[in-house]
């Protein structure tokens, strides 16, 4: 039986004319329901030469440390959404500089776009979705703790082109559909 007030009852997933994926269609209007990859957009933040890390306080990975990063929001630019995320998972007030780099997650569907941001000023605290907030120097870096391999990834290529200022974005490292 359907439910008149479930919208999302007069929709089907078949093949529409002229695709060749399976698309979720309305079955009176033929409107098709696109499905597309999330975007996360981040920053590898740093004051000095210390790095900006967040411990979870939400899953996936609560109580691992990350770099500030989360979903883009409608509207927003990728950039935007750095300097964002950095405020609601850290209070921090950063400055985004450049894009570093641009990973596929396929296995979940996301683009994560990751940039360099600098901290003007050690001013920091957890926001609702951290359960704490530090400054870690390269060696300090809780490596055994990240919370997703991206996260060891933006920060290893963060340190490849450490100051540069002109240098193509990366890409997922090889190998990396094993991670």
């Amino acid at each position: 039986m359907t439910d008149p007030h479930n919208k999302m009852d007069t929709f089907h997933r078949t093949i529409p004319d002229g695709d060749d994926h399976e698309r979720m269609v309305c079955k009176d209007c033929g409107f098709i329901a696109y499905e597309n990859p999330k975007i996360i957009a981040g920053a590898v933040v740093t004051f000095e030469d210390k790095f900006l890390l967040c411990k979870r306080a939400i899953y996936p990975q609560k109580g691992k440390w990350t770099i500030p990063a989360g979903f883009l929001e409608m509207g927003e630019r990728p950039i935007d959404g750095a300097a964002r995320e950095a405020w609601e998972e850290a209070r921090a007030k950063i400055v985004p500089q450049d894009l570093l780099a641009v990973y596929t997650v396929t296995r979940i569907s996301q683009v994560h776009m990751m940039y360099r941001a600098a901290l003007p000023s050690p001013e920091f605290e957890p926001g609702i979705e951290s359960e704490e907030v530090g400054l870690f120097t390269w060696d300090e870096i809780p490596w055994e703790e990240l919370a997703f391999p991206s996260v060891h990834w933006v920060l290893k290529h963060f340190r490849e082109v450490q100051g540069q200022e002109n240098f193509a974005p990366f890409t997922n490292p090889e190998g990396w559909e094993k991670a």
